[in-house]
């Protein structure tokens, strides 16, 4: 039976607590992303990226296809996302008897895709399923949103079609967050970025998988030598709007990608021998003022703090989507979250933001932090195109093994 408001888990103590019928992640990991148009994926149809994907993690994950009981596809813009997606699941080996489904909640995408699973598999309908998040910005670009004249009238109609960094440009004028802060913000992002990198964090939550005979093991969106000076000679890529303050080294990069995660009741995973990562606590969304879209999760991350009992010192580590550095400082001060508690290895405007992977990324890349720093509690959150905002709970379940004396 699925929890009610009044009977959701709350408090830290409650959420540590192992109970047979929690929903748990039993495998995550991602691709390697490539820049948009000049990357590795470049010419990567999503079709063929989630086939080598689905290939990659079933024999990783030593998972038997056949007891698959739904898949959910978090995309935004090929076309056709359902019979893509269904169409390489049954290439990869998947068998024809497990249904798929798609969901488009532009960049919260994929964890929609992970709460889907969950929610069904909280309902009794299933015990196991895969959730996945996918995008080719390469081969399909955001098209244009195109709406009638008499729903355009409306001012936030019109404002929640406008390009995405339009937003970002509101956000900064609006808040008053300057040049200066946002790149500040875009240095660290690109920093940490490099030194996990070079240090071979990213190993951890990579699957090598092949295509056309080659093999994608590692990120090509990475630049190595971002500096303060370069970030500030950078010039506006909207200078027709607002301040004029987003540039391409301050806005998260434009990319492809996938990534995947098993999700199952806890007692299923120990009677299929599948190990348990995480569990999954739950996912809050929140609607903003279309042209402030940036800000979304400065209320999705207290709403779900909120629904579970917590405080935000509790949580252990902050996954929260770097669309735009003039959105992201303000989240970040605005919640005030300390910054070795948010995205320590760099976020979307280092690694770059395949928008339907990007939820399900951010939670393989999480989970592998927090493993590394033996963590409970990560959360995870990001504004979404249109105005709104998505946050989600996960509990570390993976402790490093014991140093010897």
């Amino acid at each position: 039976m699925m929890a009610t408001a009044a009977t959701l888990p709350r408090g830290r103590a409650a959420l540590l607590e192992k109970k047979p019928d929690d929903v748990v992640i039993a495998y995550a990991k991602r691709t390697a992303m490539g820049r948009a148009k000049k990357g590795q994926f470049k010419d990567v149809p999503v079709d063929e990226m989630l086939h080598g994907l689905f290939q990659a993690a079933l024999k990783e994950a030593k998972l038997d296809a056949a007891k698959i009981e739904d898949i959910c596809v978090g995309t935004c813009h090929p076309p056709s996302p359902l019979y893509v997606s269904r169409a390489a699941a049954l290439a990869a080996g998947i068998p024809d008897h497990v249904p798929i489904s798609t969901v488009n909640r532009l960049c919260s995408s994929g964890l929609m895709a992970i709460r889907s699973i969950a929610q069904a598999i909280q309902a009794g309908e299933i015990s196991l399923g895969l959730a996945v998040g996918v995008e080719s910005m390469s081969l399909n670009p955001r098209p244009t949103p195109d709406v009638t004249d008499a729903v355009a009238v409306n001012q936030q109609a019109y404002d929640c079609i406008q390009p995405m960094g339009w937003t970002s440009e509101m956000v900064a004028q609006g808040y008053m967050v300057s040049r200066q802060k946002q790149d500040e913000y875009a240095l660290i992002s690109h920093t940490r970025a490099l030194e996990a990198t070079k240090a071979g964090r990213f190993s951890d939550e990579i699957i090598p998988i092949e295509i056309r005979g080659k093999t994608f093991a590692s990120d090509d969106t990475i630049r190595p030598s971002v500096s303060a000076e370069g970030l500030a000679a950078l010039k506006p890529v909207f200078p027709d709007w607002g301040d004029a303050s987003t540039t391409a080294g301050n806005a998260s990069g434009i990319g492809d990608g996938a990534a995947l995660c098993v999700l199952a009741t806890r007692a299923r995973a120990e009677q299929e021998g599948l190990p348990v990562l995480a569990k999954y606590v739950g996912v809050a969304v929140v609607g903003v003022e279309p042209r402030f879209m940036g800000i979304a999760p400065v209320f999705a991350v207290p709403k779900v703090l909120d629904a579970y009992g917590l405080s935000n010192e509790e949580i252990d580590l902050y996954e929260i989507n770097e669309a735009f550095a003039s959105q992201f400082a303000y989240c970040v001060e605005e919640l005030m979250i300390p910054l070795e508690k948010i995205n320590p290895n760099g976020g979307s405007i280092a690694l770059t933001h395949p928008l339907g992977m990007t939820g399900v990324r951010q939670v393989v890349t999480g989970l592998a932090e927090l493993r590394r720093r033996n963590g409970d509690l990560l959360l995870t959150s990001m504004c979404i195109g249109s105005g709104m905002g998505a946050a989600g709970i996960f509990v570390n379940e993976v402790r490093p093994t014991q140093a010897k004396l």
